[in-house]
């Protein structure tokens, strides 16, 4: 049987009585039907996972006796998306398939022809939602870390963004010179472990657009001929990076014990 994982953004050291999150009592109780003595795996977000056994159980009060830490082995690279409002709900299942396939950032952004628009209070909203999101994808594929999910920007304060930096792509589907394995494997591109990359909406970026990230030190890239959609161009872009990286389809990386 798995062990069950739960979230909880504190610090801990072993042999720490921690409460778990009020948000987390029902999942614990009802659905999973823990009771006082049970195992379970906590983790931080910030790339430690813990053994531990519930210490009490009494009215909304849970709380957890810390048995072991680990901490995971650091990643050899790190990826923000930066990803264009796209339609409906698309948003929400970008975020959780970027989530498990080991996205460290994401920026969501309204571009010129993006169709959904957010007001301010929307976007404090969405950016609460998306990072519930991201914690429930991490607690289900056995994340110890938790991508962090910003506020929505417009496009020109998301290219000017302080954490954008590294390896720097906007994917463009009138691209014709640049394929994303060309510029993956270019011998002449200095080595790096960070890469920034931006998807559009579904009717593409304004050519202006393209040219303003450009001034900002962007490199245009193309998926291809064909025209995907933006929640699967999104997921195959992370995708092929990690593979060309050699992180997907590796060995599972081995935690440390401390």
């Amino acid at each position: 049987m798995t062990i069950p994982r739960v979230f909880l953004p504190s610090p801990m050291g072993v042999g720490s009585l921690c409460d778990l999150r009020e948000e987390d009592q029902t999942y614990i109780k009802s659905v999973l039907r823990l009771k006082k003595n049970d195992h379970l795996v906590v983790f931080d977000g910030e790339g430690h996972e813990y053994q531990a056994m519930i210490h009490e159980m009494k009215n909304n009060r849970i709380v957890v006796e810390i048995l072991k830490k680990h901490r995971f082995q650091d990643k050899p690279i790190r990826i923000t998306l930066s990803q264009a409002l796209p339609k409906a709900g698309k948003m929400d299942f970008i975020i959780q398939k970027a989530t498990e396939l080991g996205v460290d950032r994401i920026i969501p952004f309204q571009s010129a022809r993006s169709v959904s628009r957010l007001t301010d209070d929307k976007k404090r909203q969405k950016a609460l939602r998306w990072q519930k999101i991201a914690v429930e994808a991490a607690r289900q594929c056995g994340r110890a870390d938790v991508p962090v999910v910003s506020p929505c920007l417009d496009f020109p304060e998301m290219i000017s963004d302080e954490g954008c930096k590294g390896f720097k792509i906007i994917f463009w589907e009138e691209e014709m010179q640049c394929g994303i394995r060309d510029v993956l494997n270019q011998k002449d591109r200095p080595l790096t472990d960070e890469f920034f990359v931006i998807v559009g909406p579904e009717g593409g970026f304004l050519k202006e657009e393209v040219n303003q990230a450009r001034e900002a030190g962007f490199q245009s890239v193309s998926l291809g001929r064909q025209i995907l959609r933006v929640d699967t161009a999104a997921l195959a872009i992370m995708a092929i990076i990690q593979y060309e990286k050699g992180i997907l389809g590796g060995s599972p990386d081995a935690g440390s014990g401390q």
